[in-house]
């Protein structure tokens, strides 16, 4: 029995999503100790005030550029990764995501420029802040060349250049944000983070430079409606995806810095900024491997078992890290904001019970992206918004800043449950899976 544990470890260990998840622990630990740094330095210089102004950007921001790159990039890795092997029909992929890269990170960009003091009034309450969405519009394309070529390197499984880029970019992004804060304050943090990821794409072009797919003859080639036709299917989930829980955020910030106060706002803001910290590791790892993994596979019998491989890993992993999390949480928040952030320690419990189940419904929920089932995404995510957003509304009436947590915690078990049904044929029962 003894031997068959020894035996059983063995095998987890050497498998390669435990692989994957140790190299790009490496990345997601950089990037952690890089944002805890700059979040100490904006709390002691913007305040809780300020935290929650930067939350409303932010929100805004990851929108933003959810739509950069035209929505595409989880589609990017899904064909790189489905045709490696083919590179005439990769070719023809690449060519058509560059083009629609291109044009919606330009158009976007210029909609930035044109209209940057209506949308700083509107997101930041205050007009003197255009300047910063100038500036997000003039670098935005930069960032959305950057993140097509990391989407190529995710699918050919180029875990080792793809955690290098992400190390880079969180030392240069602390760099870049600390020395703007410390220049300009709230300006600097509000400048920081609209352009800090935009400024890789130097790292990037470096280290692919000389890829067999980084070539004129792949990546400009004759345009194709029908590749074009199945982007669309991740643009439309990309949409949803990256208005449904930052559109929620803003308006239960909203609700909480009206109904409470700005204070408060910054409390919820700062959970959610450390529950934002430690879910990297976790989210990393599914994005390094996971999405491109469940893109090979076409037995349901065979994506039953990376689901359930992929569980065993990473729920014991989840329930050990919070515990450790919630018996520190006092000295966390000392440790990362300043004594006015002490009431938000209330929040942990129920963020972090929120959290296990949102990663546990992603094991399932992956599966929509990684075979484009685009209805059945659209539709659950859509309801799962709703429901956080009426939640919040009832639960921070009832129960204050504390509320918000709630609904998270709630929502997630609803979602769960909801996968868990909308996928039992999938999971339960033997059969092709439509690509």
């Amino acid at each position: 029995m003894t031997l068959g544990i020894i035996n059983r470890i063995k095998s987890i260990v050497r498998s390669e999503i435990v692989r994957v998840f140790s190299l790009t622990s490496v990345s997601t630990l950089v990037k952690m100790c890089t944002g805890l740094v700059s979040m100490k330095i904006i709390a002691l210089l913007v305040g809780p005030a300020g935290i929650a102004l930067l939350g409303q950007l932010n929100n805004f921001v990851s929108i933003i550029l959810s739509f950069a790159g035209g929505g595409i990039n989880n589609g990017i890795t899904k064909y790189t990764s489905q045709y490696r092997d083919n590179p005439d029909r990769l070719s023809r992929y690449l060519s058509v995501g560059l083009r629609l890269t291109v044009i919606s990170g330009s158009t976007i960009g210029i909609l930035l420029i044109l209209l940057a003091i209506p949308l700083s009034s509107v997101i930041l309450l205050n007009p003197d802040y255009a300047v910063v969405f100038r500036i997000f519009g003039f670098t935005l394309l930069l960032y959305a060349a950057n993140n097509f070529i990391l989407s190529v390197i995710n699918g050919f499984k180029e875990f080792r250049q793809f955690v290098t880029v992400n190390i880079a970019g969180s030392i240069i992004g602390l760099i870049f944000t600390v020395s703007l804060v410390l220049l300009y304050r709230t300006t600097g943090a509000l400048v920081a983070a609209v352009t800090y990821q935009s400024v890789v794409l130097v790292v990037t072009l470096l280290i692919v430079r000389k890829a067999a797919w980084m070539n004129i003859h792949t990546l400009f080639r004759r345009f194709d409606k029908k590749i074009a036709a199945q982007f669309l299917k991740y643009t439309l989930m990309t949409l949803v995806s990256a208005l449904m829980l930052p559109a929620a955020q803003l308006l239960l910030r909203g609700y909480i810095m009206t109904e409470i106060s700005d204070t408060a706002a910054g409390w919820w803001e700062g959970m959610c900024r450390i529950s934002n910290i430690y879910l990297m590791v976790v989210t990393s790892s599914f994005s390094v491997y996971y999405l491109p993994r469940l893109s090979e596979i076409a037995d349901s019998l065979e994506l039953r078992r990376e689901i359930a491989k992929a569980f065993r890993i990473i729920a014991p992993l989840l329930l050990t890290g919070f515990t450790v999390i919630y018996l520190s949480r006092h000295f966390i928040v000392r440790m990362l904001f300043t004594e006015q952030f002490e009431p938000m320690t209330r929040l942990f419990i129920w963020q972090m019970a929120g959290d296990f189940f949102k990663i546990s419904s992603w094991l399932v929920a992956f599966v929509m992206i990684a075979k484009a089932y685009t209805r059945t995404f659209i539709i659950s995510e859509i309801l799962a918004a709703a429901a956080y957003i009426a939640l919040g509304y009832w639960l921070i009436k009832l129960n204050g800043v504390v509320g918000a947590c709630q609904a998270h915690f709630i929502q997630y078990i609803l979602y769960s449950a909801a996968m868990v049904l909308i996928f039992y044929k999938l999971l339960f029962t033997p059969h092709k899976i439509k690509q």
